[in-house]
């Protein structure tokens, strides 16, 4: 592993444990050249996922993208980058169940329905953009349909 700080290629593993219910490995290294000390993920390789967009065109599967979305949706918000991470983590792992391929369409449904659970004004704000309400009744029908599950359980 390349030292981030002065790209020396030796160093050695200071801690290692588990992370992401186990599907990484968290490290911590220290170079030993500059004796900087810096972290390293490990993850299990899996087959990639290939995205139909709507215009049917295929383009890979790309997370940052997920974290991107979400953090957006999340600003001001009582969520943390780590509450992120989780969801997205989760619905990587919904997806790559589904198959090769999967449209853009099961990822927004699947985010949302993991933002309604974490948080329902993310929710509101990531599918104001991912249903491109129209207008304001689109999205008073949106944060109706939230209201009514609480309401019921009164």
């Amino acid at each position: 592993m390349r030292c981030p700080a002065c790209g020396h290629q030796e160093d050695r593993v200071i801690d290692s444990r588990a992370t992401r219910e186990g599907r990484a490995i968290r490290r911590r290294r220290e170079c030993l050249d500059c004796t900087h000390r810096f972290t390293t993920y490990e993850y299990v390789e899996v087959d990639t996922i290939v995205v139909v967009k709507k215009d049917h065109r295929r383009e890979a599967f790309d997370r940052k993208k997920l974290v991107s979305g979400i953090a957006r949706a999340s600003e001001k918000r009582p969520i943390s980058t780590g509450d992120i991470e989780e969801l997205v983590d989760r619905v990587e792992t919904d997806l790559q169940k589904l198959g090769p391929e999967i449209t853009t369409r099961q990822i927004g449904e699947r985010i949302m329905e993991e933002l309604q659970r974490l948080d329902e004004v993310a929710y509101v704000r990531f599918a104001s953009v991912y249903r491109h309400f129209k207008d304001v009744n689109q999205f008073m029908e949106e944060i109706q349909g939230l209201m009514k599950p609480s309401d019921e359980g009164k």
